[in-house]
C-alpha cells in the first residue's frame, strides 16, 4: 500500500512538472494569458515575471524531489540519497519563500486572495523547517509527519487549478472569485489530506 501510494504521488508530481513548464517556459513564457487576467496593473512586469519563474523552478525542484523523499523503497535503500535529496527539497522551499511572498501581493482576487498566498507560504516554510528540525534531533516519526504536511501543501497549485475549472468554468463564478477560493482550499484541504495520510501512516 505505501509502495504504491508513493508511485502514484510520483507518478502525479511528473505530470504537473511537465504540464507547469510546458506551460509557463514554452507555451506562454512572457505569462501574457495569466496577466490578463489579474484584476491589478503589476508595479514592475519585468520584476513580477523574474519572481514567477524563480516561484515556479523552485516549486518544480521541490515536487521532483518531495516523491523521491516519501517512497519507502528509495529511502530503505539508500540513506544518503534520502539525506541528500531532502536537504535540496528543504533548501528550494526556504528558497522560495521571498518569490512567493512577492508574487502573492500580485495574486487575482485581491486582499483575500494575497492573505491566502501568503498563509498558504508561511504555512510551507514552517512545516519544512520543522520537519527538518526534528530530523536533526533524531526524531523520525516527527520528521516524517511535518514533512508530509509540507510535501501536501507542495501540492497547492494543483489543488488551485483543479478548483478553478471546476467553480468557474462548470459553476460559472467568476474568475476572481474562483481563483480567491481555491487559494483558501489549496492549503486547507491539502493540509486536512496530509492529516489523513498521517494517520493512515501511508508514507511511513
Amino acid at each position: 500500500m505505501k509502495q504504491k501510494a508513493g508511485i502514484l504521488i510520483l507518478i502525479i508530481s511528473m505530470m504537473w512538472v511537465l504540464h507547469t513548464f510546458s506551460k509557463n517556459f514554452m507555451v506562454d513564457p512572457q505569462f501574457e494569458k495569466f496577466i490578463s487576467r489579474k484584476d491589478q496593473i503589476l508595479t514592475d512586469h519585468n520584476l513580477w515575471i523574474l519572481m514567477i519563474r524563480i516561484h515556479i523552478l523552485l516549486a518544480i525542484i521541490s515536487l521532483i524531489t518531495g516523491p523521491l523523499g516519501v517512497i519507502k523503497t528509495i529511502r530503505d535503500k539508500s540513506r544518503n540519497f534520502h539525506r541528500w535529496n531532502g536537504r535540496i527539497y528543504v533548501m528550494s522551499i526556504i528558497l522560495n519563500f521571498i518569490p512567493g511572498v512577492y508574487v502573492s501581493f500580485f495574486a487575482t482576487g485581491g486582499l483575500p486572495s494575497i492573505i491566502g498566498f501568503i498563509i498558504l507560504n508561511t504555512l510551507w516554510l514552517i512545516t519544512t523547517i520543522l520537519g527538518f528540525w526534528y530530523i536533526k534531533r533524531q526524531r523520525v516519526m516527527l520528521h516524517s509527519q511535518w514533512i508530509t504536511r509540507s510535501f501536501f501543501l507542495s501540492f497547492a497549485n494543483i489543488t488551485i487549478y483543479i478548483i478553478v475549472a471546476i467553480s468557474h468554468n462548470l459553476m460559472n463564478f467568476s474568475y476572481g472569485n474562483s481563483y480567491t477560493l481555491a487559494v483558501w482550499l489549496s492549503w486547507s484541504l491539502n493540509l486536512l489530506l496530509s492529516e489523513f495520510v498521517i494517520r493512515r501512516k501511508l508514507f511511513f
